[in-house]
């Protein structure tokens, strides 16, 4: 079963991103913290993976845009890198629920922040991801699901859907719905941790990193589909 891993006593982040300003920023924010530790910063996707390999940050601040290699391509080479397993990508964006933000998502993301996010709110992001845990709040995933599901799918079903015992489908299903661990339990009339730990064994099953991408197979493969389609 996925044990959800402590949060690193350091963290360590790194930033990429093609605006000088914006790395300024974030590092000022991250610097000022705390058990926060910036390990270096990248102006493109291509010095971004390169980055990454070398200090195998516990998070990396990805831009969704860049010049010589976009943060969906850097994205997709990290999560294919298994020295770099334990790496968790957040997207960066200045538009929300964009078509980038989707590919980002497939590409092994585990989640977005706004560019403009508040402080505080940026901070608990790092700590929900550096948990292991997908950066989808219940209602940005209830926004994602009708984003996501109102274009047809661009692949063929993955496969291991078939792996999943009646009550991980049930689970999986009702985590693409957006609820949460208490609700998925009050609605199957379990405890929490037991949804936890369905939840769990399905994302090892699917080889999925986190809840992100549990909610991505679960329409791509048509478990779930969307309300009124």
């Amino acid at each position: 079963m996925t044990e959800t891993p402590p949060r690193p006593e350091v963290l360590r982040v790194a930033l990429v991103d093609d605006q000088g300003l914006m790395r300024a920023g974030f590092r000022a924010l991250l610097d000022a913290e705390d058990g926060i530790e910036v390990v270096g910063e990248a102006a493109d996707g291509e010095q971004g993976v390169a980055l990454v390999r070398e200090q195998v940050p516990d998070v990396a601040l990805i831009d969704v845009q860049m010049p010589v290699m976009s943060g969906i391509e850097a994205t997709r080479r990290i999560v294919a890198d298994p020295a770099l397993a334990a790496v968790r990508v957040v997207i960066l964006t200045n538009y929300g629920l964009d078509e980038y933000v989707f590919e980002a998502l497939r590409a092994g993301a585990s989640g977005f922040l706004l560019k403009d996010t508040e402080p505080a709110d940026l901070l608990q992001a790092l700590e929900v991801v550096a948990r292991g845990e997908a950066l989808l709040s219940p209602s940005v995933t209830r926004t994602l699901i009708g984003e996501f599901v109102a274009r047809p799918p661009d692949r063929a079903t993955p496969p291991g859907l078939e792996c999943l015992t009646r009550r991980e489908r049930e689970v999986t299903a009702l985590a693409a719905r957006g609820l949460t661990n208490e609700e998925i339990a009050a609605h199957m009339v379990i405890s929490p941790f037991t949804a936890k730990t369905h939840i769990s064994r399905a994302m090892t099953k699917l080889g999925a990193r986190d809840r992100a991408q549990l909610v991505v197979f679960a329409y791509e493969s048509g478990l779930v589909t969307a309300r009124g389609r």
